[in-house]
């Protein structure tokens, strides 16, 4: 999506040397991300615990499939949301939408009100993440000129602001809602929620024209066509749905394949649709072709990365030793570990990559290394079950240990990632490839939604080993293609 420039530009000073306005959208984004991750932090826990302990007495496999599905349909979302955004809405109104959106969401949870709060609250808050998410980090690109050399540093600060409410929230939501009670927390999440939205409206005037209007509207004659296919598309789905409703096929479970199946079907329609475009030369084409292999590897990363709020967090509440001392750990806090890593690891990574230099390895091999880490973090969970058994209780450290490894991973591979997307992108699908980049995240969700309820303290050598091997094995794939897949990149590495 491209940034929707205006005359009438922020001011350009007023936050740590960055424009006035990267402060109102900083506290927005971190505020939004504890609400997000406060939410995600408890909502497993949530769907399975007893209703005598306040939770839904959901299926443990069904709540796990539920939170992945939920991943990624939130990603999917916003290929929707920047499209609304950029067609129709502006940024400016579409991250206004999606954040009242996601407040009403965790109202929903917020009170006790069954298995159906839960299903409008998911509803709510996917819609709401789809029109924020992007929109918001497309209106950090307007607040600078094209050649302004503060852009990349504008995004760190803005990065950090991301990473920074999702080390908090666990803390403060967690803590609250497995000490007091789940709803307290989600009343706390749309809490972050209504004050991310306060410091939104109250910085609007900051931005200038930034986001104002959509960067390439829908003309009369467009709008036609379009209102006309979205009807048409509504009809078939609501036709579609009474069918399946009176036929008496209707389930979560037929919900959570349709999404599965459409985190496969998008990203590969997207493939083609690029591969056979005629607006696509043949230097282009091949470096399409050059990013499936690394999509794929990104899959496979977020498969394992995304199972830290899922698998993993089940992990934590029934296989680990929650007392060091006399010391209680809360399960909710192991969703720390993750943010709190890159937090103080990124630097680190940016420094190591701008002192190499020339010398620093290629972006297929960056990715290989990212790939191998993330297996090893689930190979090394095979551990405490050959050495202790199933049923034991074992030290919290093995959970900090996977953690740290597959962080080391994503710092390899996602900001390497993000940026071969955009310079591998076909000039008329620059927008497009990037969706497609997030879209690798939601494929992994989608899969993860259907492998996840496997994972039980009984089956957690040959979960965790059949996963973390295929893993690694197609990371030792990936770096023996590696000079063929540079050699497709033309001339990008």
């Amino acid at each position: 999506m491209s940034a929707t420039v205006e005359s009438a530009k922020p001011p350009q000073k007023g936050f740590f040397g960055h424009p006035a306005a990267l402060g109102p959208l900083f506290f927005t984004e971190f505020w939004e991300r504890v609400s997000y991750y406060g939410m995600r932090a408890i909502l497993l826990y949530f769907m399975y615990s007893k209703l005598s302990d306040g939770g839904l007495g959901l299926d443990p496999t069904l709540a796990k499939s539920l939170m992945s599905i939920y991943g990624a349909a939130v990603f999917m979302s916003s290929v929707v949301g920047g499209w609304l955004a950029d067609r129709i809405f502006g940024s400016r109104r579409a991250v206004f939408i999606g954040g009242v959106l996601i407040m009403f969401g965790h109202i929903a949870l917020s009170f006790p009100s069954g298995v159906a709060a839960l299903y409008v609250s998911m509803l709510l808050i996917t819609i709401g993440t789809g029109m924020l998410k992007p929109n918001i980090s497309n209106m950090v690109g307007g607040l600078y000129e094209e050649k302004d050399r503060r852009r990349d540093a504008g995004f760190s600060i803005f990065y950090i602001s991301t990473n920074l409410g999702a080390v908090v929230a666990p803390l403060v939501v967690g803590t609250l809602g497995q000490s007091y009670g789940y709803h307290v927390g989600f009343s706390v999440a749309a809490v972050g929620m209504f004050i991310a939205l306060v410091f939104y409206v109250y910085g609007r005037s900051r931005l200038g024209g930034v986001g104002d209007r959509p960067s390439n509207p829908l003309t009369p004659e467009e709008r036609g066509k379009v209102l006309g296919r979205i009807g048409v598309g509504a009809a078939i789905v609501v036709v579609l749905g009474v069918i399946v409703v009176l036929a008496g096929w209707f389930s979560v479970d037929l919900v959570i394949n349709v999404i599965s199946a459409l985190g496969i079907i998008l990203p590969t329609a997207y493939f083609v649709t690029m591969i056979r475009s005629k607006q696509v030369n043949a230097t282009e084409r091949s470096r399409v072709i050059a990013y499936i292999p690394l999509f794929i590897a990104s899959l496979f990363f977020w498969l394992i990365e995304e199972q830290g709020s899922v698998v993993l967090a089940d992990y934590a509440a029934n296989r680990t030793d929650l007392h060091i001392g006399d010391f209680t750990l809360l399960a909710s806090w192991f969703q720390t570990l993750n943010p709190g890593f890159i937090v103080v690891l990124a630097p680190l990574f940016a420094l190591m990559w701008t002192k190499l230099g020339p010398r620093q390895p290629s972006t297929v091999v960056k990715f290989s290394i990212g790939l191998g880490l993330a297996g090893v973090s689930y190979l090394l969970m095979v551990l405490p079950a050959a050495l202790y058994g199933p049923d034991a209780k074992v030290s919290p450290f093995w959970l900090v240990g996977s953690f740290l490894i597959v962080i080391l991973g994503e710092l390899c591979l996602s900001p390497v990632g993000l940026s071969a997307t955009t310079r591998l992108a076909p000039k008329a699908f620059g927008a497009q490839m990037l969706s497609l980049w997030f879209l690798s995240d939601a494929a992994a969700q989608g899969i993860s939604a259907q492998i996840v309820p496997f994972a039980t303290p009984q089956t957690e050598i040959p979960y965790f080993g059949i996963v973390g091997g295929v893993t690694l094995v197609l990371a030792f794939g990936l770096l023996f293609l590696a000079p063929s897949i540079s050699r497709k990149m033309q001339g990008v590495d």
